[in-house]
């Protein structure tokens, strides 16, 4: 596709997808159409839409709309992935993500979350709440001098290895390619003992698909801590179950598998594990960034060039 073209764009109307219909509608070429995500029909005119932008919570929602939208040309996400909307985007419609988006709050929390295990944080709230002064009760541990395995050197996985630097960190990436300093998949099996941490921020692909099994865990060291901040489908879960209960890993997961995880589940029980819930982008602005990046797209589309978040495997 060449030249410049217009589009109309449908945004969602829910809360978190207002500030989306301001950044949205500076564009030069575009209409917005707001839509309720929630709603499986549409409005003749909403049906003449271009681009579909999926809301900012629970993105999955409108799927069923694609079939209503005969002039469909884009998917823009908000998501850093693109797993959930990959095999339901007909081929001849450009997926773009906004990659890029969720580096600083992700790797924020995958930061956090590290601290909070070698520091003891869940024991320590723990004997607060039972008005213990537990001076010489626990073992914190440094991140200073710690080797850090991360698997996914997206914008993601670089920026928490940015982060990691200023404590003493040594860290490792692995891409699905090598480039660079950057290890290749193939290279993983090797590289994974000889870390005490272990970062998972790859996208949900076929490839990564239960990569993080009962093979990959026993590689890695006794009392070494994983992190999983990219897709619940990544790691196995039952594989992790076991290691934890035998108290030889520790973890803290943003992701689980299932998802949301039950309320009886065993995983919750474990020892040694933190979970969160699917919350490490959500901090305030990280929507406004999400959209942002969804413009830069959508201006990339309506300029008639590649979109630089456009999907592996989609062409313009």
């Amino acid at each position: 596709m060449t030249g410049r073209v217009d589009l109309k764009v449908l945004v969602s109307n829910e809360q978190d997808d207002l500030i989306g219909h301001e950044i949205l509608g500076a564009l030069p070429g575009v209409s917005i159409l707001p839509y309720d995500p929630n709603d499986k029909a549409l409005s003749a005119e909403q049906r003449t839409a271009n681009v579909l932008l999926p809301p900012y919570r629970s993105s999955h929602r409108p799927i069923p709309l694609l079939r209503l939208l005969p002039e469909l040309r884009m998917v823009q996400l908000l998501s850093a992935g693109a797993d959930e909307w990959a095999g339901d985007v007909p081929g001849n419609v450009v997926l773009a993500t906004a990659r890029g988006a969720h580096s600083g709050p992700v790797g924020e929390w995958v930061l956090s979350a590290i601290l909070t295990q070698l520091r003891q944080w869940p024991a320590l709230v723990r004997f607060q709440d039972s008005a213990v002064w537990a001076h010489r009760k626990f073992e914190a541990d440094t991140l200073a001098g710690k080797r850090v395995l991360i698997v996914g050197a997206g914008g993601i996985g670089t920026a928490v290895a940015r982060m990691l630097e200023p404590f003493g960190a040594t860290v490792t990436l692995v891409a699905s390619t090598a480039r660079g300093d950057v290890h290749g998949a193939d290279e993983l099996p090797g590289l994974i003992g000889g870390h005490e941490i272990v970062v998972i921020t790859a996208p949900l692909t076929d490839a990564t698909r239960g990569l993080v099994d009962s093979t990959f865990l026993a590689a890695m060291d006794d009392g070494a801590l994983l992190v999983n901040a990219g897709r619940g489908q990544i790691v196995d879960t039952d594989a992790l179950v076991v290691e934890l209960g035998k108290q030889r890993l520790r973890a803290a997961l943003d992701v689980t598998d299932p998802e949301p995880l039950p309320s009886d589940h065993p995983l919750w029980a474990c020892p040694g594990v933190i979970i969160s819930p699917h919350s490490a982008r959500t901090v305030p602005g990280t929507n406004a960034l999400c959209y942002s990046v969804a413009a830069e797209q959508i201006g990339a589309f309506i300029d008639g060039r590649t979109p630089e978040n456009l999907v592996s495997g989609r062409r313009v």
